[in-house]
């Protein structure tokens, strides 16, 4: 199965080892995967801001970058509910209308891909200790996944996964929101690492680096004995 992977502009920047985990993941499970040079940005960025325009602009660059992918798989479900959800409203009535839905169709975040596409849910991942595991809210809400991330924690050996208190309340990151609302987001992040600290788990994980990284910040600042991982991480730990 031919995979063209998107690698998000954060995890570009600042997490490119779970980009590589990912590969390795997927390689693993049979994929072929390749990687456009050319690629940028979904355009979320640009969306989210109120720059239309703009984020078109980026939108239609991606679309020639991956038009012709068989499947495209990302480690952000934030990325991939953009593509899916507002792509669409970018460019309704238009002559790529067509081209859009087909992408949309063929853009996957890495655990749903993994599940419902491959059909793989052990790829032989090992990591001892206890987890507990955070529903990003594009995971749960745009892209409507819950079972996936979690039928393949349950697959890696020596780990053990708890629920935390409150898993579907948001961790306050929201992109600018984080930004533009600092005290508001750092109570939200508080409540989720409160709760995450009840469960005594050595690891916080999740589908999306943007939330682990305002979360991880959090911690740092906390104290807190907890460590982020991202889903890719922890499938690539513990084989060569």
């Amino acid at each position: 199965m031919n995979v063209s992977i998107f690698i998000p502009c954060f995890i570009d920047q600042l997490y490119p080892a779970v980009a590589f985990d990912m590969v390795k993941v997927l390689e693993k499970a049979g994929c072929n995967v390749s990687y456009n040079t050319n690629q940028t940005c979904c355009g979320q960025p640009a969306f989210n801001a109120g720059f239309q325009g703009e984020a078109k602009d980026v939108c239609t660059k991606f679309l020639k970058d991956f038009g012709d992918a068989e499947y495209v798989v990302a480690p952000s479900a934030s990325c991939v509910g953009f593509v899916r959800n507002y792509y669409g409203q970018l460019f309704d009535n238009s002559s790529v209308h067509n081209e859009v839905k087909s992408l949309g169709e063929r853009t996957f975040e890495f655990s749903d891909f993994m599940v419902n596409v491959l059909q793989v849910d052990n790829v032989g991942a090992r990591l001892n200790g206890k987890a507990t595991y955070h529903d990003s809210c594009a995971a749960l809400r745009e892209c409507k996944l819950k079972k996936e991330p979690r039928q393949l924690l349950s697959n890696v050996q020596g780990l053990e996964l708890v629920e935390m208190n409150d898993v579907e309340t948001c961790c306050g990151f929201g992109g600018t929101f984080a930004v533009k609302f600092e005290p508001i987001s750092i109570a939200m992040a508080d409540q989720k690492i409160n709760n995450a600290v009840s469960t005594d788990a050595q690891y916080l994980i999740s589908t999306d680096m943007s939330c682990l990284m305002h979360l991880g910040g959090y911690i740092k600042n906390k104290g807190a004995n907890l460590r982020v991982m991202h889903l890719a991480e922890v499938l690539a730990n513990g084989w060569e």
